[in-house]
């Protein structure tokens, strides 16, 4: 075998390392966006069980005039986990109404969802300009210093709820800090509702959810050369009423060791031993503005779909 240090590995591999050697076992839910992953959450956001993209987009589509109207002219739009902007150009539209030129640079770990957002942008809002940026938040967000003028950072989908309190707070003041005073956020939270609404969004009847749960390992196999047996495992999801999230998982069916040769390492799994692979947390307003107060924004406005099933939240940098 060849000596670890003399392979290039990606730069997520100590976090898989360490994540699979913990207790519970876990693994980064950015994994999950690799070309295919990608391409299977595309498919998740059309599934009848998946309300989130819909909701988000009905606010969008209902709501996006008023948005823009509150916002400070000229901004430019910085889109963090940008996907392939399916959403945004609803939004970017109704900035195009009121300035002659839009600079939007969308944000994301994957270069192939990137690609997309800048295609389906440039043919849907001529008078955008694209910018697109590769980057991983977990490195910070110093990149946001770099664009000039005032700043409208959106953060959609429900992206916010992957974070535990804490951290999603220490996020959000990161993004602060690179901030000037008087530019914006807009922040788009999942609500809190009946689990029977819930689950099936997040284990859907066509299996895809599952699938993409298990490209994390198909991923592993392929990049790390790691050798999961995807159907040695299932994908679990649970609510968590006491902490307000959804937890999702992939749970061994049955005793296993998993080689995973990039690292020189084994990974032993027992029977119903599982890796956490994501939470999603849902708000109530007073979680929202309380995270908000906390790292350094002031709530201004917020706008719910028919049903107040999500919201968006437009906040300033005070």
């Amino acid at each position: 075998m060849i000596a670890r240090e003399l392979i290039s590995l990606p730069a997520y591999a100590e976090e898989v390392e360490l994540g699979l050697a913990s207790s519970p076992k876990t693994l980064p839910c950015k994994l999950f966006y690799d070309r295919e992953g990608s391409a299977l959450f595309e498919r998740i956001t059309l599934l009848p069980e998946y309300y989130l993209t819909r909701s988000e987009l009905e606010i969008l589509r209902d709501h996006s005039d008023e948005i823009v109207g509150k916002v400070h002219p000229g901004v430019t739009v910085i889109e963090l986990g940008a996907g392939s902007a399916a959403k945004t150009t609803t939004l970017l539209q109704a900035f195009s109404r009121r300035q002659l030129r839009v600079a939007y640079v969308p944000v994301d770990i994957s270069p192939t969802a990137l690609a997309e957002a800048r295609r389906r942008v440039e043919s849907e809002c001529t008078s955008v300009s694209v910018r697109p940026m590769v980057a991983d938040f977990a490195r910070g967000f110093e990149f946001l210093r770099n664009i000039s003028g005032r700043k409208l950072v959106l953060y959609l989908g429900s992206s916010i709820g992957n974070f535990d309190p804490g951290p999603a707070v220490e996020m959000l003041g990161q993004i602060r800090e690179q901030l000037a005073e008087g530019d914006r956020l807009l922040l788009g939270t999942d609500l809190a509702k009946d689990p029977a609404i819930l689950v099936p969004a997040y284990d859907d009847s066509q299996g895809v959810t599952e699938q993409f749960d298990k490209n994390i390992l198909a991923r592993l196999n392929r990049e790390l050369g790691a050798h999961f047996n995807l159907d040695l495992f299932r994908h679990l999801a649970i609510w968590n009423p006491e902490e307000s999230r959804m937890e999702i998982y992939l749970e061994s069916l049955q005793p296993q060791t998993v080689s995973i040769d990039s690292l020189n390492a084994k990974v032993v799994f027992a029977k119903g031993e599982r890796i956490h692979t994501e939470s999603s947390y849902k708000y109530s307003m007073q979680m929202v503005c309380e995270m908000l107060k906390r790292s350094g924004y002031l709530l201004e406005a917020t706008w719910f779909d028919r049903r107040a099933w999500f919201g968006l939240h437009l906040a300033r940098a005070v």
